[in-house]
């Protein structure tokens, strides 16, 4: 069965779904939409790379956690980042963002560069994949 997830409070996604959880007899899994660092209204709040970067792992706890599951369910996480320099001169301020919102908690993880993103003030996207075994 399917079940599409949205937090409450965010803004309607136009033609994607923020969220999917897939259930049968054991669980379920949630498979993200790509998330980006803007609120739930659709709006940045900032252009620095590491705010973003927060946010929108922030975003994919919220989707995470509206279907059931919590940070440790999360299995997988693919980040799609537009200025590799970002990274990697900033790995430090990123690994405190990081675990402040996902604590010590290290899914897999694929980081790929792309050249740009549909949200152009977008400069990280994250997908998630969560294992849910209570859904």
């Amino acid at each position: 069965m399917l079940k599409f997830i949205q937090p409450p409070d965010w803004k309607a996604p136009k033609g994607y779904a923020n969220g999917v959880l897939a259930t049968g007899s054991t669980g379920g899994i949630v498979f993200t939409g790509g998330q980006i660092g803007w609120s739930n209204e659709q709006a940045f709040e900032s252009d620095d790379f590491i705010a973003q970067c927060e946010k929108a792992l922030g975003n994919v706890v919220a989707i995470v956690m509206q279907a059931g599951g919590q940070i440790t369910d999360i299995v997988r996480l693919t980040w799609y980042i537009t200025d590799k320099q970002s990274y990697v001169t900033r790995q430090r301020e990123l690994g405190d963002a990081y675990q402040r919102v996902m604590d010590r908690h290290f899914p897999a993880m694929t980081m790929v560069e792309v050249s740009a993103l549909i949200e152009d003030r977008a400069l990280v996207e994250i997908e998630a994949t969560a294992v849910i075994t209570s859904a």
